[in-house]
């Protein structure tokens, strides 16, 4: 859905995505983190779109397994994982969440604008027009 939104504002809209592993979810951190690693290969978003349908099997070995499953290196996306490198930017992520109020996912924000939990497409049009009209008064 955010893809067709970006395709319908050509140049106009870019995504942001920050991470904001919640607590209670057993192994979403390490999840965020590897995620981070598959961006290394240029494959963040297969990986990404992996960890939703595999949720909640987080288990170091299945990150490692979803890491194959794309053709990963995996020596190397498993001294990446193991090593903690994306630790603080992830949890930079977190924090940065909480101080803007962000209590759950997904919470989105359109040029400030919060939007929380599942929405319909013309939600995130609406808001996306509402910005750029507010963009085009100044």
């Amino acid at each position: 859905m955010l893809g067709q939104v970006l395709a319908e504002f050509p140049g106009k809209v870019r995504l942001v995505f920050k991470d904001f592993p919640l607590d209670f979810h057993e192994g979403a951190r390490p999840a965020a983190e590897a995620a981070r690693c598959a961006a290394q290969s240029g494959r963040y978003w297969e990986y990404h779109d992996l960890l939703f349908l595999a949720q909640p099997e987080f288990s170091r070995e299945n990150l490692i397994r979803y890491a194959a499953r794309l053709g990963l290196d995996q020596p190397a996306f498993t001294a990446c994982l193991d090593s903690g490198r994306f630790r603080k930017a992830v949890g930079a992520d977190l924090a940065e969440g909480t101080a803007l109020g962000v209590r759950g996912t997904p919470t989105f924000f359109v040029n400030g604008r919060r939007l929380v939990g599942a929405h319909p497409i013309e939600t995130f049009r609406e808001a996306v027009r509402d910005a750029l009209e507010d963009a085009g008064r100044k």
